[in-house]
């Protein structure tokens, strides 16, 4: 879902860990996005039902109450949100859990530890970053 040319471009961070939201937090608003950090599966919830879609979203799988698969699932099945890329962003190194994410419809699979600048690449590659009027 592209925003606005002009409208800086949401992120939603679905992250229970506080120090790995706030450092993807951090890169993000450091490439000018705008952030919303939810730090457990209810909460996720609540937020796709409740509020507009965000631009990307960058989801854990190990969640409190729902867990990753959950929510993408339901990201994939609410109509305001099909279309909105989604990376998993997990320890989970498995190559059963990477396949079922991608068959699921994530976007994107990524290992923590990660490298940041992977991670802005991966981001950017899934929704660019809108310049802003010379």
């Amino acid at each position: 879902m592209a925003a606005e040319s002009n409208a800086p471009q949401r992120l939603l961070i679905v992250e229970d860990d506080p120090h790995m939201a706030y450092l993807l937090g951090y890169l993000a608003e450091k490439e000018r996005f705008v952030v919303e950090t939810v730090n457990d599966g209810r909460k996720a919830v609540e937020r796709i039902e409740a509020g507009p879609p965000a631009d990307l979203v960058l989801l854990d799988v190990m969640l409190p109450y729902t867990d990753g698969f959950e929510l993408l699932g339901r990201l994939r099945a609410d109509s305001k949100w099909q279309q909105v890329p989604v990376i998993i962003l997990t320890s989970r190194t498995r190559e059963h859990d990477a396949v079922r994410a991608m068959g699921m419809g994530a976007d994107d699979y990524l290992t923590k530890p990660f490298s940041p600048a992977e991670l802005v690449a991966r981001i950017r590659r899934r929704l660019p970053v809108k310049k802003g009027k010379q």
